[in-house]
């Protein structure tokens, strides 16, 4: 199995974080590092496109997208944030080929940071579990018929 990480360039010292619990959950796992291909977008609202393209690709069983939005003293949080989630559901609907959502939406800069610290906590190994245990039960269906 083949797994792209698509991580935002945006708050990269949250980023960052995100991308190495991915990583360490997918070794954990069992899944090779030639196995798994970086991507990088410049914002959590462009990763929803950059995921379909990769999962239109056909080389990979799951894309994992990391990103963070922090809310700041406009609407531009909200929006950003509706705008991601709702892309990349769009996204992997469209494709049938699973995309976790791994963008972190906070209120501070110190949840954003908690929330991306080498622990079990961290939601890029919560993204990549979403995502490898999306991609197991899928071939399990695939398998009944």
């Amino acid at each position: 199995m083949k797994f792209a990480i698509l991580t935002s360039q945006f708050n990269s010292e949250v980023t960052s974080g995100l991308k190495k619990g991915a990583h360490a959950y997918l070794a954990e796992k069992g899944v090779a590092s030639d196995s798994i291909q970086e991507f990088s977008a410049p914002g959590a609202f462009e990763i929803p496109l950059i995921a379909q393209k990769l999962a239109k690709c056909g080389k990979f069983a799951g894309v994992i997208c990391l990103g963070c939005v922090i809310k700041g003293d406009t609407a531009h949080f909200e929006f950003i944030s509706l705008g991601a989630t709702l892309g990349i559901m769009q996204s992997m609907l469209s494709t049938e080929t699973p995309i976790s959502f791994g963008i972190l939406t906070t209120y501070t800069e110190e949840q954003a940071e908690s929330r991306s610290r080498e622990n079990p906590e961290n939601k890029g190994r919560e993204a990549a579990a979403a995502c490898f245990e999306t991609v197991v039960a899928l071939k399990e269906i695939r398998n009944l018929g």
